[in-house]
Order: structure tokens, then sequence, then C-alpha cells
């Protein structure tokens, strides 16, 4: 069998993986609503995002200290040297399932899910850091996306009432200008908050093979997690970008300035509380809230329907692959 350094070395490839499948699935969070609304080229917006995703990740670090001891309780899982491969084989399988469909999943729920029913499935329900999930994990996951339809749906109205005598041609011309700023603020706040969750993941699988002594980031992660974002970010969604901005609710430069810039504030506000939201949900409530503020009938509500139930089954379906990824690989390596 390979030494743990073999492993160690397995774990920090896959992590990688996951952060270029997170780039390249939630791309569509920073670019979709600047494509759609046709302000730039798909080309220009892809390869903007990818600098600024770049740039966000190297920002911060208190969702990856969340990845990395909020979640699961070290101390508990010291010595589990497969946790962190079977939470990631939990996220990447989710990842590329609902790539497939184009159905715009948490990322980010779903590393969590894997850890979770990795750890349990390793060393029990005692492994889990309760207060940890319940503050940084549930709680934002519901209001997260609430906040972001809130947002959207009141900037967008305070727009409205702006506006209301100048018309509409001058008001999306001065709105696609503007919404350059949005989406390069969407794609800061994505890498602020996505990368530093392979960040996270990496750090911890660092701390139980016993390479580092606490949860604090090195700085060869922080690069490597935010150049493999930069380069999924490159690689692009675009089934995702479809959903996303064309199937919800039918955009002009406005609403997309709307939607990006709500969005980025409720996601940075996040990234600095330390909680791992996922900008996937944010960014689809903030949609729907300025699609809204038109009038409800103008938003398509079967689109929200498929929408739930991914991000219902997101946390569950990723931690029962984590579950069972974990007794199968503990039965291969030992």
């Amino acid at each position: 069998m390979p030494d743990i350094p073999v492993l160690l070395a397995i774990i920090v490839i896959v992590a990688l993986i996951f952060d270029f499948t997170n780039g390249a699935h939630d791309c569509a969070n920073a670019i979709a609503t600047v494509v759609s609304t046709k302000v730039v080229t798909p080309r220009f917006a892809v390869g903007a995002a990818a600098l600024l995703n770049l740039c966000g990740a190297l920002l911060g670090t208190e969702v990856a200290k969340t990845l990395g001891s909020g979640i699961v309780l070290p101390q508990v899982v010291e010595g589990s040297h497969v946790l962190v491969l079977a939470a990631l084989a939990g996220a990447i399988f989710w990842n590329c399932l609902t790539w497939y469909f184009g159905i715009p999943s948490s990322s980010s729920h779903a590393l969590i899910g894997g850890l979770i029913g990795a750890a349990v499935a390793d060393a029990g329900f005692g492994a889990l850091n309760g207060q940890g999930i319940l503050e940084k994990v549930l709680v934002p996951l519901v209001a997260s996306p609430l906040a972001g339809f809130a947002a959207g749906f009141l900037l967008m109205h305070a727009v409205n009432v702006i506006c209301a005598y100048i018309h509409r041609r001058k008001v999306n011309s001065a709105f696609r200008r503007l919404q350059l700023l949005s989406a390069g603020f969407m794609a800061t706040s994505h890498g602020l908050n996505d990368a530093q969750k392979t960040m996270g993941i990496i750090t911890l699988a660092l701390l139980i093979f016993g390479k580092i002594d606490s949860v604090e980031v090195p700085l060869w992660v922080k690069f490597s997690c935010a150049g493999a974002m930069a380069l999924g970010t490159a690689i692009g969604g675009w089934k995702i970008v479809k959903t996303m901005g064309h199937r919800i609710f039918k955009l002009e430069p406005v609403h997309g300035f709307a939607a990006e810039t709500s969005a980025a504030a409720v996601v940075t506000g996040a990234s600095l509380l330390g909680a791992p939201v996922s900008t996937t949900h944010t960014i689809s409530a903030c949609i729907f809230g300025v699609g809204s503020s038109k009038r409800f009938s103008a938003v398509r509500w079967n689109v929200a329907g498929s929408l739930v139930v991914a991000w219902v089954l997101t946390l569950p379906a990723a931690s029962i692959v984590g579950f069972v990824s974990c007794h199968v690989l503990n039965m291969i390596w030992n």
C-alpha cells in the first residue's frame, strides 16, 4: 500500500481538481448576467472572471478556517487519513452530476455534505462540530438566499424609483457600463468565498497528517487553490450560464447590475463572517428578487422549483456519497 505522503499528495491533487470543477461549475455566478445582457462577449467575460476569481481567492482565510475546523472536530478525526479524500469524492460526484444536467447546484454544500458524511462514517456523529454546522452552514443555507432575494428586490425597486422619469434606452445604456463593475464585484466575491473552501479542506488534510500544528492556511495552499479555481473559471460552465442568464428571467443590463451587486454584497458579507455560503443559491435568489420587483409573473417559477430541489438534495446526497466513499476507501487502504 502507498505510504502516507503519497496519500496526502493524492488528496491535494483531488482537492485541486474539485477546485477546478468548482470554477467551471460556478463561473456562471459571475458572468451569466453580463453575458446574457450582451454587455461583453463570453470570451472576455470568462477571462475577466478568471482573473478576478484569482484575486478574490487571495483576500482572506476566514471561510477556510471554518472548513478546516468548524464542520468536523480535528482532534476527533486526527489520523483519519482517507476522510478528506472521501469528502472530496462526494462533492465531485454531485458537481459532475449537476453540471451534466445543467443544474446550478451548490459546490459549497456538496463539499460540506461530503465532509459530514465521511466524518460520520469514520468516527460517528461525535466527530461533527454541531454548533459550527448550525451557525456556519444551516443558518446561512437558509439566510443567504432570503437575503439575496430581498437585496435584489429592494435594489431593483430603488433603481426603478430613481430612474422612473428617464427613458428606458438611456437607463440600459448607462447600466451596460455599470454592469462591468457589478460583474467584477461578483467575480471577486466568488473567489473570496469559494476558493477558500478548498483551502480549508487541504489545510484539514495537512493537520490530519501531522504536517501542520494548527488550522492556518499555508501560502502555497492559497496560491494553488486560487490558480485551480481561476483555470476552471476560464474553461467555463456554459450549460449553467444558459440556465442562470436566460431561463429564470429575461434580463436587461439594469437587471444584471442589480442582481450582481446585491449577490456580491451578500457573499462578501458572509465571507467576512467565515460562512461558506453558496454563491449559486445567492445569485439565483437575487435574480428572482430582481424579476419579482417588476411583477411576480415575470419570473419563471417552474425553474425555481427545480433549483430548490437541487438545493435541498445537495447536502444529503453528497453526505451519502462521502459516507460510502469513506467505507470503501478504508477497506482499500487498510
